[in-house]
């Protein structure tokens, strides 16, 4: 499994502890340690459902589960915000992350709010709604095909066409179709690294081709 904390694959080994049975059925934690010596941070799910033993692998086995919550840390498995994109587009990708557990629609609404105010920072789109933000960007050609693919997807998958205010008021709670917050959260990772990541590691890279340039005595690069 990988770490919540770290993101590093481990071998996990769990342990569990039964609580309480209700009318939903019995209730457990499940644990475990990350063995990163960087982290060894415990991840704890909360989970309703049945365990059995199974004495031919000599280990809990979950039967009919329920549900399986990650209670902590809390917040979803994605990579942290690189430091690059700025802070008032972060706050509301971190956000839409650790909600996604407890409510896809939140998560999706922040997500898109996000995605507006990304567009309007790196894409240079005009103030507007978010579908015919998304169209600008897509018809300047500025995007790999994958990308264009990618964010036209965001309109599609969050059917738009029925629930308009998901681009005229991105920040409404409004009903989720199936992995839409998922997917919101996938392009903008991919959006970050287009529009922040890369220019920022290209810049250190002319910087540092600058500074040879300099050092032998030939003008900088253009």
């Amino acid at each position: 499994m990988k770490c919540p904390h770290c993101l590093v694959e481990f071998h996990a080994s769990v342990s569990i502890t039964p609580l309480e049975k209700d009318v939903h059925g019995m209730w457990y934690i499940q644990s475990y340690k990350c063995p990163n010596n960087h982290c060894l941070k415990n991840i704890l799910y909360l989970v309703n459902g049945q365990y059995v033993y199974n004495h031919s692998a000599q280990k809990f086995d979950l039967s009919q589960p329920v549900s399986l919550r990650l209670i902590h840390p809390k917040g979803s498995m994605r990579p942290p915000v690189p430091i690059e994109v700025p802070t008032h587009i972060s706050v509301d990708y971190s956000e839409a992350c650790i909600v996604l557990a407890d409510s896809t629609k939140a998560s999706a609404a922040l997500s898109r709010r996000c995605l507006q105010n990304l567009l309007l920072d790196a894409a240079g789109v005009s103030k507007g709604d978010l579908s015919g933000q998304i169209q600008s960007v897509i018809d300047s050609g500025k995007l790999p095909s994958h990308l264009s693919d990618d964010i036209d997807a965001i309109r599609n998958i969050g059917n738009f066409a029925a629930h308009p205010n998901k681009s005229k008021s991105t920040g409404e709670i409004l009903e989720v179709e199936p992995n839409e917050a998922e997917w919101n959260l996938e392009v903008l990772e991919a959006l970050f690294d287009f529009y922040y990541v890369q220019p920022a590691k290209a810049a250190i890279r002319r910087a540092a081709l600058n500074a040879k340039l300099a050092d032998s005595g030939k003008p900088p690069m253009k």
